[in-house]
């Protein structure tokens, strides 16, 4: 199962670098802001494992919460920064 483990946490490493570069590189403000949803949820993930990995199940609220949090925070920066681009 470590061997497993070892590949999700890998992918999401690589997952994680190619988001990193789209959010550095994204040639909109929207790339960028979708680039740091993806980071996030990648985040989530990687400590979702760490918990899988330990057997330990009580930060599982707080990665929900996290994710929730970034859900909304990313619908209402897009917006924002639609409603910028629209009075320009």
């Amino acid at each position: 199962m470590t061997v497993v483990y070892a590949l999700v946490l890998a992918m999401l490493t690589a997952a994680a670098a190619l988001t990193m570069w789209r959010l550095l590189q994204g040639p909109t403000t929207l790339d960028r802001i979708a680039a740091l949803d993806v980071l996030v949820v990648l985040i989530v993930a990687a400590a979702a494992v760490y918990a899988a990995i330990y057997s330990d199940g009580s930060n599982i609220p707080l990665l929900v919460a996290v994710a929730l949090i970034a859900l909304v925070g990313t619908a209402t920066a897009a917006r924002l920064v639609e409603r910028w681009e629209r009075h320009r």
